[in-house]
């Protein structure tokens, strides 16, 4: 009696459809990886104009700002990173990031945004106005909410904080 070399086509077909069914299951969720992964990049960007917008609105104004007058970033031409677009601000502290290049099926990547509101209250309630920002009427801002803007980002791609 010969011994048996090799695996046999059964056990070989066994194996593809076996791979086949993890790699189907496996890359939507890689899909979805990286895409949150990318978010966090345009998230991160709305750093510095949050701080900007604090500092501003401790120190105080001479006059009510204007949109895109808060000094940090948002008149940039073109592409600020691989995946932001474009940052603008309102008169009242509302910071928009636009994302982009995030090639997923869902995320468009040219007009989905993310916005920060400013609140003067820790819990959340009282949102910023442009006389929050002027000298001698001027408030801190306690809280930031972060929401999917006017082109809105799937939820399960925002991280928690922005849900």
């Amino acid at each position: 009696m010969k011994a048996q070399k090799g695996f046999t086509l059964i056990e070989l077909m066994i194996v593809v459809a076996i791979i086949g069914i993890l790699a189907s299951v496996a890359l939507p969720a890689y899909k979805s990886y990286t895409a949150r992964g990318k978010l966090s990049e345009v998230i991160l960007a709305s750093a510095p104009c949050r701080g900007a917008i604090s500092e501003i609105a401790d120190s105080g104004l001479r006059a009510a700002p204007i949109a895109n007058g808060f000094g940090c970033g948002e008149d940039a031409v073109g592409p600020i990173s691989q995946y932001v677009q474009a940052i603008t601000t309102s008169a009242t502290g509302v910071i928009t990031i636009r994302a982009r290049a995030i090639n997923n099926d869902v995320v468009s990547g040219s007009t989905d945004e993310i916005t920060f509101t400013p609140y003067t209250d820790a819990a959340a309630t009282t949102v910023a106005t442009s006389a929050d920002f002027v000298a001698g009427t001027n408030k801190a801002i306690r809280a930031w909410k972060c929401a999917a803007g006017a082109n809105p980002i799937p939820d399960n791609l925002l991280p928690a904080s922005c849900k």
